[in-house]
């Protein structure tokens, strides 16, 4: 199994050492485990995509420490810093076009003439980024289409021996991945719902966005990570918008579990119906009810608002893949 440290400082420096000598790192942020590499060092990248098993045409998330270190990586605009701004460190990821004299490898961006840049706030990521003094793609760490990991038990518990250090910093805060939106092209469209909400978004920049249909997914080249139809996904089928469940079946509620009675194991990602605390259980709630002893996972009902529309986005394809 790798080797899991409590974030240090002499471990945050060893993990620092093996992302400059081409390792993988497992490293928290606030939205869920990351699995990083130096982004600049094409084998370090592949590396990534052999440990989770992802599409070379599926590109990843380059992580910074600051603003500062992505003037010679990407080409600002002025809605892109006005989000920048507002929301970094945070829970959001800008596509953003590639400078011509990017040192990302192409590999890390799939070949696009984009980068998809975040700069995230927990902590342990922010002294991991610093100390590295390499740019960092980092991906969730998990087998790719898998549950994401919020914990270090569950990198560890889909990954092993395929990563070289795992820094514990705890359960994610936020517990689903970062908003992408797509600013390299006219309009700023959202490709995938995330940490920060599309209101949010909407009320910085003045404007209503378009949502990208996650249940038409990309199929081949996906413009942007977390954009393939089928992803997310528990061993067992899901059964979305459920309002009853089989004596087989075992049941996620949100809100007041007093309607839906039955079921082989019960979890309520929050039982106020608070979004905030539903996205930080829905990962690890779903790993706990992915057994092989029920038949499926029946999902209550989850509104499509705020946070909302980033768990019900992770639920739709999640449960895409059958």
């Amino acid at each position: 199994m790798p080797i899991i440290q409590p974030p240090d400082d002499a471990a945050i420096e060893r993990a620092a050492a093996l992302l400059r000598d081409g390792r993988l790192v497992a490293f928290p942020t606030e939205t869920v485990y990351g699995l990083g590499a130096d982004a600049t060092n094409g084998e370090a990248v592949a590396a990534i995509y052999a440990a989770k098993g992802r599409p070379s045409f599926n590109p990843l998330i380059i992580h910074v420490a600051d603003m500062a270190a992505l003037d010679d990586l990407v080409a600002w605009n002025d809605d892109a810093r006005l989000l920048a701004t507002s929301f970094w460190p945070g829970a959001l990821t800008l596509v953003l076009p590639r400078r011509p004299a990017a040192t990302i490898s192409l590999l890390a961006s799939a070949g696009l003439d984009t980068l998809a840049v975040r700069m995230p706030s927990h902590p342990v990521a922010q002294k991991l980024l610093r100390a590295a003094g390499v740019t960092v793609a980092a991906p969730s760490a998990n087998a790719s289409g898998k549950l994401s990991p919020t914990t270090p038990a569950h990198v560890a518990e889909s990954l092993g021996d395929k990563v070289d250090m795992i820094l514990a910093g705890g359960k994610c805060a936020i517990g689903v991945e970062s908003t992408v939106v797509n600013m390299a092209t006219g309009a700023p469209v959202i490709l995938r719902p995330g940490g920060v909400t599309r209101e949010q978004i909407e009320k910085i920049l003045g404007r209503k966005l378009d949502v990208f249909d996650a249940a038409a997914g990309e199929k081949d080249a996906p413009a942007a990570p977390g954009m393939l139809a089928s992803h997310y996904a528990p061993h067992l089928p899901l059964r979305l918008n459920a309002d009853s469940v089989a004596d087989d079946e075992a049941f996620l509620a949100f809100g007041p579990d007093i309607f839906v009675k039955g079921g082989a194991a019960r979890l309520n990602l929050s039982p106020q119906g608070d979004l905030y605390e539903a996205a930080a259980n829905l990962f690890a709630m779903l790993r706990e009810l992915d057994k092989p002893a029920y038949a499926g996972i029946a999902v209550a009902p989850i509104p499509d608002t705020g946070l909302g529309l980033a768990i019900n986005d992770r639920l739709h394809r999640a449960a895409a893949v059958r």
